[in-house]
């Protein structure tokens, strides 16, 4: 008789809802982001953001375990849409939300183009949006153009990839972007994009 694994999960680093475990479902290319990534993205984040996460709002697409939306949630974030295409992902994510009370989190079902698209139509807008999808599936160059409509002219792209991204990597849509920080944890390359001012 085989021994099955315990379910994975991951933990909310920081604030209001500090080491509170998120299980993560098993679906294809769901890869939660892990502890010490997310560490660092949100020390970056809380630095240029001035530690006021209050008026702040956040799109995280294929949200997956929801990681970094209910990490930015946790730290004072106004407003997180996540959107998540694989259905027990998503009652996941609103399980875990409902039992939070984190009624600033908005689960969306559905394909994140379309849903960033109908974001776009709506003149929805956001301080940072978190890009964190299957690798090896070239989605990254697909969703990007249709997140320059739905960033605030200051805001932050957040994306993962399993290659260092440049300049010269970005769609044409990107072209007046620059990479302000990147980073590496073992297989997976980690960059904040914001537009040249």
């Amino acid at each position: 008789m085989t021994k099955k694994s315990a379910p994975q999960q991951v933990r909310i680093i920081a604030g209001t809802w500090k080491r509170t475990p998120l299980a993560v479902v098993d679906a294809p290319g769901l890869r939660p982001t892990p502890d010490r990534v997310r560490e660092t993205l949100f020390n970056w984040l809380s630095f240029l953001f001035g530690q006021n996460w209050q008026t702040v709002r956040c799109l995280d697409l294929y949200a997956g375990s929801g990681a970094l939306g209910f990490e930015a949630a946790s730290r004072g974030a106004l407003a997180v849409t996540m959107v998540e295409a694989h259905s027990p992902a998503v009652r996941q994510l609103e399980a875990m939300r409902d039992k939070l009370g984190a009624t600033q989190i908005q689960v969306l079902q559905g394909d994140a183009r379309i849903w960033a698209q109908k974001l776009a139509a709506r003149a929805d807008s956001f301080d940072v949006i978190f890009l964190d999808p299957p690798f090896h599936r070239d989605l990254l160059s697909t969703i990007l153009p249709d997140c320059v409509a739905l960033l605030k002219a200051d805001g932050y792209l957040y994306l993962e990839a399993e290659k260092a991204l440049t300049e010269a990597d970005l769609p044409e849509s990107l072209t007046n972007w620059q990479v302000i920080r990147c980073d590496r944890a073992g297989k997976v390359f980690f960059h904040l994009l914001q537009r040249n001012k």
